[in-house]
């Protein structure tokens, strides 16, 4: 059964990586034995990141690229060829949410930025693997959703929004690299305890309200979503592509 989730000598890139889901997920992968290569965009907070993975025996490398800089994510991934000769699997974790309120009185400039780190970024750092896992025989691609893009959350729409795209991104891109042996899939979280949702679970009343309607009665941990991170980057997971895992202690349960 071991052998379904060796992920060892894998090539591994994350992005949004210094910190949250994405720190999570790279330690795991670096504990499991996988070439981690983590992104983020300031240099400092990633080799921090690093230098954790290192002291516990992980090999990674630190590449700074803003998710929403083309250029940026291309060498990144070329950074990634050039170390370890491939790329296995890619998960596109960075994320932006910069406006909070109604869609309508958004900035233009706060919805290009998400689009462009929410979605464009997912798909550049595609296109900069997708032909070393192509060479190589195939690949994985996990791509960090939201429950938000099931569901639109209050005061969240532009996030929300970009996040229902990267559902049908994940889908669409699943039917057309199937025959390349690609699969592409994408995790839903609820409620994470990160700095970066920190804006909701630090409001006493929002947080209260989430909690009444969540079964298991807590938000999620980072560590909570590495579990099915591992699933999706190994063997286990070969026949399950265009799928979405919701990680949300059963908060969209539909209830009357």
């Amino acid at each position: 059964m071991s052998s379904l989730f060796d992920i060892r000598g894998k090539v591994i890139i994350v992005t949004g990586a210094s910190r949250g889901i994405g720190q999570a997920a790279a330690e795991a992968f670096a504990e499991a034995g996988a070439k981690v290569v983590i992104s983020s965009r300031k240099q400092e907070s990633l080799d921090e990141a690093a230098s954790a993975i290192r002291a516990k025996g992980g090999e990674v490398l630190a590449v700074a690229a803003h998710n929403g800089d083309k250029a940026a994510l291309q060498a990144l991934a070329q950074a990634a060829v050039d170390a370890y000769g491939t790329v296995d699997v890619l998960v596109n974790n960075a994320a932006t949410n910069p406006h909070f309120g109604p869609i309508l009185d958004a900035e233009d400039s706060l919805w290009q930025k998400t689009l462009e780190v929410n979605l464009l970024g997912n798909v550049w750092l595609t296109q900069a693997v997708v032909n070393v896992m192509r060479q190589r025989g195939g690949g994985k691609i996990i791509n960090i959703a939201s429950i938000n893009g099931l569901r639109p959350g209050r005061w969240q729409g532009i996030y929300s929004i970009t996040k229902s795209a990267v559902i049908s991104l994940t889908q669409t891109l699943a039917m057309e690299l199937a025959a390349d042996h690609i699969t592409v899939n994408a995790i839903a979280p609820g409620l994470v305890k990160t700095k970066f949702a920190r804006a909701i679970w630090d409001n006493e009343t929002v947080l209260s309200s989430i909690l009444e309607r969540t079964p298991l009665g807590r938000m999620g941990e980072p560590e909570d979503m590495v579990g099915l991170a591992l699933y999706l980057a190994s063997p286990a997971s070969n026949f399950a592509t265009g799928q979405v895992f919701v990680v949300d202690g059963g908060f969209t349960i539909p209830t009357l």
